[in-house]
């Protein structure tokens, strides 16, 4: 069996409700559990690719799942070459416009187009990107939980030898913001950085009184402080503050990431395997981001994207936000605050079917 041979036979959609050990809060609203759509996509040659997409709410499951089974019949026979399907997908939804669910859809068919031909070349999707199964530096990334549990949980970052946490921020004042910074970095101590996320909460002149606020705290970065969409106004910010600026997690495709980065926008990137097109739309964005030299970290989807890193050129860290644990077989491997990329035949994906059984919604 090779890649070349791969053909295109049927998707497989199963939805599933995944309880989070730890509720990821924003100043947006809470996520106890995980929507997620589970892909199997079955070649005629018997070999399987896997991914999964998360959806953010329920409400979204059903009509992901509904546009998923209804591209998959366009696929029916077609080769398995991502780049050629994302083209024919793409001229498709032309003036629709590719963005949102699309993206999400057709995204979550490259990543199991990946996987599949990492399986049937018998490599690790690292080395079918030309690059090497090998340990890479994770961040220890969390939610608004307030001062007490905040401190808790930066307890656990020091004690798995994590050297960078994240939290979400955007409390109701800009008071309650700097008591929980402070009250995390005064546990991390010298043995982690910390970085935080506002998750687009705030209007530009508050990102500004506040940030101001915050950039005598020697913070990794500060994220999203405004909407993802403002590029003038996050370029404002970014000239003002001398703390890096992050964007990237809400980026569909590379061209919003190319408006931005010219834009001028933000200091470090920060692309979600699934809005910004699967694996072929990172490669495109570890390009923009290594012709701009602008660090790249990750957005969750960790378990694929660890193995992405290995071949970003100017990757900076992957953030450790375990989504789908309960439904995997293997988990991913993070040990002393590193992540290692499986070193089996594809992007190491393997279903808990019993654990999927029991959390299937619908």
């Amino acid at each position: 069996m090779t890649a070349a041979t791969l053909t295109f036979r049927e998707l497989r959609c199963t939805p599933v409700s995944v309880p989070l050990a730890n509720p990821v809060r924003t100043a947006s609203g809470e996520v106890t559990h995980a929507p997620l759509i589970l892909l199997d996509l079955l070649t005629e040659e018997g070999v399987s690719g896997r991914a999964y997409l998360f959806t953010y709410t329920p409400l979204v499951l059903r009509p992901l799942v509904a546009l998923l089974e209804q591209l998959a019949p366009l696929l029916q026979g077609a080769s398995l070459a991502p780049l050629d399907l994302e083209r024919q997908l793409d001229a498709r939804f032309r003036l629709l416009g590719n963005t949102g669910l699309v993206t999400m859809a057709i995204a979550g068919l490259d990543m199991a187009c990946w996987d599949a031909l990492a399986r049937a070349a018998g490599l690790p999707l690292c080395r079918l990107l030309g690059s090497a199964p090998r340990p890479v530096p994770a961040y220890f990334s969390q939610g608004m939980d307030g001062l007490q549990r905040g401190v808790q949980l930066a307890e656990q970052c020091v004690e798995r030898g994590f050297t960078l946490m994240k939290i979400k921020i955007g409390y109701p004042t800009v008071a309650e913001d700097l008591a929980v910074v402070r009250a995390v970095q005064a546990t991390l101590g010298s043995a982690a950085e910390l970085a935080v996320d506002y998750n687009q909460s705030l209007t530009v002149p508050e990102a500004l009184r506040r940030c101001r606020l915050l950039d005598d705290l020697n913070l990794a970065w500060i994220e999203e402080p405004t909407r993802q969409d403002d590029d003038a106004g996050h370029a404002r910010i970014a000239r003002e503050l001398r703390t890096p600026l992050m964007l990237g997690e809400n980026w569909y495709g590379t061209h919003e990431m190319a408006r931005s980065v010219a834009a001028g926008a933000c200091d470090l990137v920060m692309p979600d395997l699934m809005k910004i097109g699967g694996v072929s739309g990172w490669l495109r964005a570890a390009g923009i981001a290594s012709a701009a030299r602008l660090p790249m970290a990750s957005h969750i989807f960790q378990e694929v994207t660890v193995h992405l890193m290995t071949a970003t050129p100017t990757a900076l860290r992957l953030e450790v936000l375990s989504l789908a644990d309960p439904v995997l077989q293997q988990p991913l491997r993070v040990e002393g605050g590193m992540a290692w990329p499986s070193e089996q035949p594809g992007n190491g994906l393997e279903w808990d079917l019993d654990a999927v059984q029991r959390l299937r919604v619908g």
